[in-house]
């Protein structure tokens, strides 16, 4: 993760604008949703090439940044198809990834930077009585939904846990 100490830094690379996600925009690894996969017309226009171009759910990389399409190499495809047992785009719809920066991806001779995806290691934190303010957070959300959906999107809770927040509502 990063240092929030840290100054954000400028890449060389930012000074070329590309239409799609480069390693220029990956600060840290990033876990995104796959929206749409689809075969299209590189969108730089510097060539007739056909990418497999993968959109994501989410808008933007950091506030105010605006997150990019990721063209999808061969080892972007593969790792996908492996991902989700699926050799279709269409299947990769909904898919967590995390995209990531290696500074040894082989272009031709030479060993430049790359955006790679590996697998989503997405955790959710435990929800449990003791954290006071996540578990008033909790119970605030069931009287407004009557369900607990959203919190469970975001927190694991085990069942004992999840009776007792109820429990404690209807009281």
């Amino acid at each position: 993760m990063s240092n929030s100490n840290q100054p954000l830094k400028t890449h060389y690379r930012k000074a070329f604008d590309s239409p799609y996600l480069s390693s220029a925009d990956i600060i840290e690894p990033t876990v995104l949703t796959i929206s749409r996969a689809t075969l299209e017309t590189d969108r730089t226009k510097k060539t007739k090439d056909v990418f497999n171009t993968a959109y994501f759910e989410e808008e933007e990389l950091r506030p105010g940044e605006k997150l990019k399409p990721m063209i999808l190499n061969a080892t972007n495809s593969k790792m996908l198809k492996g991902i989700t047992g699926s050799p279709f785009l269409e299947d990769w719809v909904g898919v967590k990834v995390t995209v990531f920066v290696d500074k040894n991806v082989r272009f031709g001779r030479e060993s430049v930077e790359g955006l790679r995806i590996s697998p989503a290691r997405v955790t959710k934190p435990s929800l449990t009585p003791d954290k006071t303010q996540a578990w008033n957070n909790a119970k605030a959300a069931y009287l407004r939904d009557g369900t607990l959906e959203a919190v469970m999107s975001r927190m694991d809770i085990t069942e004992e846990h999840r009776q007792q927040l109820i429990k404690e509502c209807q009281s």
